[in-house]
């Protein structure tokens, strides 16, 4: 594979024409014109992230610091290793995106990974404000720090860990476009058994302040998803022979292994031991997500028969979705923006 070369910072000699630019590659000036830009697309997102701006401590955990010592013991255990997952998650991709973003060679594309960043990152200080707020310090950092104790935690942090490594050690093309791979399946599948969890919790009358700090991330995530895929699709109208039968193949094995972890996870922190969800219901879903993801690159469904949202899990989406803002990211448009609305998971 073609190796890579990272974007100069000043270049002069720059294409200031937006028909030449290209995902990867091209030869930008890293000049930010907002009103000269070939993927159109990233207008729209720009505009909906700036709108989805948000501060953690706006939320009240009150609640949550009398919910917390109450919880049932299964679900205070999930509570803790979810969390330990979710902050190692968004606290890696905030040190991953800028070297992607280093290979990128649209400029606009770069500002909305820029921004990816930055709320990857108010999503770490989301999850730590929530374990200042209902826990001591001495058990805040066992929390956080449980991948590094928990065989089964660091095993799901080393399969993403490993990508985002062998990126930084090996920079050509299909490097580049398994770790592109990676990040859509972090924000479209390695969330979710995460944030169903939460909103069995709110389903359930407890923990609302930690649920409303998972909504607002989740509106976060479904945006940082569609601007992965649309990376993707790009890269494969530009790029096709990264995008051969062979290929294909190891992107559609990546899926899987994903799916199959966060079922494997989903069983080991949920189980049957949580009140509302059980070790069936998180595989269907999560199957089901893995087609919607693979789907959405335009091939076929993966795991036949769950094509569609299990009626099982329609409380999720309808969860997440209370007092949400449509926004129709398909069509490249957005029908309403609002700094409180949280976005519905179109993907």
């Amino acid at each position: 594979m073609t190796e890579l070369k990272a974007r100069p910072l000043f270049n002069p000699q720059g294409d200031t024409d937006k028909n030449m630019r290209r995902m990867i590659g091209g030869n930008t000036t890293n000049l930010n014109d907002f009103n000269n830009m070939k993927y159109t697309w990233a207008s729209s997102w720009y505009r909906q992230a700036m709108n989805n701006f948000w501060i953690p401590e706006e939320i009240n955990l009150g609640a949550d610091v009398k919910d917390y010592p109450l919880l049932e013991p299964a679900e205070r255990t999930a509570y803790d290793k979810i969390l330990s997952f979710l902050v190692f998650l968004d606290s890696i991709q905030t040190a991953n995106l800028p070297s992607i973003g280093q290979y990128i060679t649209a400029n606009e594309v770069n500002l909305c990974l820029t921004i990816q960043a930055f709320q990857e990152a108010v999503h770490s200080q989301s999850y730590s404000y929530m374990l200042d707020s209902i826990c001591s310090p001495t058990e805040r950092d066992l929390i956080l720090y449980q991948w590094k104790e928990d065989a089964h935690l660091l095993r799901r942090n080393t399969f993403i860990g490993d990508r985002y490594n062998e990126f930084q050690e090996r920079k050509d093309r299909l490097s580049l476009l398994r770790v592109m791979m990676a990040n859509y399946i972090l924000e479209g599948i390695y969330f979710y058994s995460g944030f169903m969890f939460f909103y069995n919790l709110g389903r359930s009358g407890k923990m609302p302040g930690s649920v409303q700090e998972i909504r607002y991330i989740n509106r976060d995530e479904n945006t940082h998803l569609w601007l992965f895929r649309n990376m993707l699709l790009e890269l494969k109208k530009e790029e096709p022979e990264l995008f051969s039968a062979e290929h294909s193949s190891m992107l559609c094995d990546m899926i899987k292994e994903g799916v199959e972890q966060e079922i494997a996870w989903g069983s080991y922190v949920i189980g049957d031991e949580i009140p509302g969800l059980n070790r069936k219901m998180v595989s269907d879903y999560i199957r089901y997500l893995g087609n919607a993801r693979w789907m959405a690159l335009g091939y076929e469904a993966i795991y036949p028969g769950l094509e569609r949202e299990p009626e099982s899990m329609g409380w999720v989406s309808q969860y997440a979705n209370a007092n949400m803002v449509k926004t129709d990211f398909f069509e490249a448009k957005s029908t309403a923006y609002a700094k409180s609305a949280v976005m519905v998971d179109d993907l």
